[in-house]
């Protein structure tokens, strides 16, 4: 089912291959930098220790664009990690990661979408997903995904953004807000109903609202940097994005949208 807030006017499989597409360009890239989500690398590790990864552990890295993480994961946590995602493009460069970082025994990537995971069931000791389950269009769907795809007791790990839906700014409530994970955002009760409709239990939960507000002045003052210089590409309109960014410092500012941590368990079935 997909999210029945917001009525884009997009098919959900639309919506999917926008959000893959955008986040394999080369600005993406230059204004993300290393890890394409708040927090950058030392969130993520906050995320690996909050799901108590043990050496040999099963990890499902969804949404992995460059490889980033899952890298990370394998070389510090000596886990084997499995990343899957939409983006051709963005599986490349994370194969050429890892291949650069002698992981290819540890690390693999696979073309998949969340909301349909092409694994078997109880495979994964945790699954992380960072910044991209406010994205997918049928959440309930994926949560389903990450449960099955658990082994029992097994942890799911999310970061994400948060949102007051009643608060959104219309500037915002557009394709290009969804895909900049704002329009598509719950609070974080409602990543845990979700998740919990699921059988995932959240054993953990905790706010990193001031990573947000960072990776939006980082990506402000990079694209003014980048516009200044000539170097954004054919197409991008420079004021709907400074408008777009605009609106979303306002919403962290105001208290609107936030980020979260969140690590939930598996309930074994009876």
């Amino acid at each position: 089912m997909t999210d029945p807030r917001i009525d884009l006017g997009v098919a959900p499989d639309a919506v999917k291959g926008c959000c893959a597409a955008t986040y394999e360009t080369d600005i993406v890239s230059l204004l993300l930098g290393e890890s394409y989500h708040p927090g950058g690398i030392g969130l993520t590790r906050r995320l690996a220790r909050a799901l108590d990864l043990r050496p040999g552990h099963a990890v499902l890295d969804v949404a992995c664009g460059p490889g980033s993480t899952a890298c990370l994961l394998a070389s510090e946590f000596d886990v084997r990690v499995d990343g899957v995602d939409l983006g051709p493009i963005s599986l490349t460069r994370a194969r050429q990661l890892a291949a650069a970082r002698g992981l290819e025994e540890s690390v693999r990537f696979h073309r998949g979408d969340a909301e349909r995971l092409p694994f078997g069931d109880a495979t994964f000791d945790a699954v992380i997903c960072e910044c991209a389950l406010c994205t997918f269009p049928d959440k309930a769907g994926a949560a389903a995904e990450f449960a099955r795809v658990l082994r029992p007791n097994g942890r799911l790990g999310l970061t994400d953004v948060t949102l007051d839906p009643s608060r959104l700014d219309p500037e915002l409530a557009t394709v290009a807000g969804y895909v900049a994970c704002l329009a598509g955002a719950r609070p974080a009760a409602g990543y845990a109903s979700l998740l919990a409709a699921a059988g995932l239990v959240v054993v953990v939960s905790e706010p990193h609202d001031a990573a947000l507000a960072a990776m939006i002045d980082q990506i402000q003052s990079r694209f003014r940097v980048l516009a200044l210089l000539g170097s954004i590409p054919p197409g991008i309109d420079v004021d709907a994005v400074l408008r777009y960014t605009d609106a979303a410092a306002r919403a962290v500012a105001d208290g609107v949208a936030g980020y979260h941590l969140l690590v939930a368990r598996r309930i074994p079935v009876p």
